[in-house]
């Protein structure tokens, strides 16, 4: 079980999570409501409290029902969701109106008074990152937001959210980005170093490489890559995954999972769940450490493929 103790901070906010948290984009009202709310319940049995959904997520249906199982549940959490920005939601003429609408909207679906964790899901080349934070801004003076988030957004613009909102007295808290041992962009587009700088959480999406990493057979299959030499380099980075959760006795996804944990404090990665299995493998995670050999030869062979 998680403790109290292991909860990371969302930045400065005043936010502490569990160290992983639960992705929602598979989540769809209407057809598999029960094994969610299992899921969900099982996940607060076991401390983790962090929950990430988006109005996009199956048209909102995963806000839909993410919303049911907490009102089932009855247990504090701390909930995630974003606003997509489009042209005809927030051109310069009716940008606050349409942002409070669809504020409102994921507000009412998740029914709650207040979202914990607000992002916008990617940068909006029609509208400022400076009007952007301007509404979420309002959107915490007014009670609906406890803290601001970016999603997608280079280290570049992630200083300019932070700068912006430092106006108003308001931390940047996060910013949800790709990350995984196949995808460590961050680690050197500068959106890591970022994160340490500004002291901002950064939330992990697709930390599993979309499934690619949670197979326990000893190499994944040819139809995962097409190319050659990056089947070579899967083969090398699965291999390793495999031989450390054998000795171990975990699962590949829960070695990938904490690779990701020990690689920084600011790092919260969100698996996706759909069931009471991956729920509780998520919540084992932490309950153990990567040695420092393991940690450098999953680090060397993930290295071979970002190289």
């Amino acid at each position: 079980m998680i403790q109290e103790h292991q909860y990371r901070s969302l930045g400065v906010s005043g936010i502490m999570v569990s160290p992983l948290g639960v992705g929602t984009n598979q989540w769809e009202q209407g057809k598999n409501d029960e094994a969610v709310f299992q899921l969900v319940q099982s996940s607060l049995d076991a401390g983790v409290n962090f929950f990430d959904s988006a109005e996009v997520y199956r048209g909102g249906n995963s806000e839909r029902l993410l919303g049911a199982c907490i009102e089932r549940n009855r247990r504090p959490v701390v909930i995630a969701s974003k606003i997509a920005p489009s042209p005809t939601r927030l051109s310069p003429r009716w940008s606050r109106h349409h942002f409070i609408d669809a504020l409102d909207a994921s507000l009412s679906r998740l029914n709650v008074q207040t979202i914990d964790l607000y992002y916008i899901h990617w940068p909006f080349i029609f509208l400022s990152i400076e009007t952007l934070m301007d509404l979420m801004a309002q959107a915490v003076e007014a009670g609906k937001v406890r803290a601001v988030g970016v999603s997608n957004f280079n280290a570049d613009q992630m200083r300019r959210a932070a700068a912006r909102l430092a106006r108003y007295n308001i931390p940047l808290a996060a910013n949800e980005v790709h990350y995984s041992l196949l995808h460590r962009q961050p680690e050197v587009n500068g959106v890591l170093d970022a994160c340490r700088e500004l002291d901002v959480a950064l939330v992990a999406y697709r930390p599993l490489a979309g499934g690619q990493l949670q197979s326990n057979h000893r190499t994944l299959s040819r139809s995962s890559t097409s190319k050659r030499g990056e089947l070579k380099q899967h083969e090398v980075l699965q291999e390793t995954l495999y031989a450390i959760a054998h000795k171990r006795g975990k699962s590949v996804s829960q070695v990938a999972l904490n690779w990701l944990l020990r690689r920084d404090k600011h790092v919260i990665p969100i698996p996706g769940a759909t069931s009471v299995h991956h729920a509780l493998e998520i919540v084992d995670t932490p309950t153990w450490d990567l040695d420092d050999e393991e940690f450098a030869a999953i680090d060397h062979a993930s290295s071979l493929k970002q190289h």
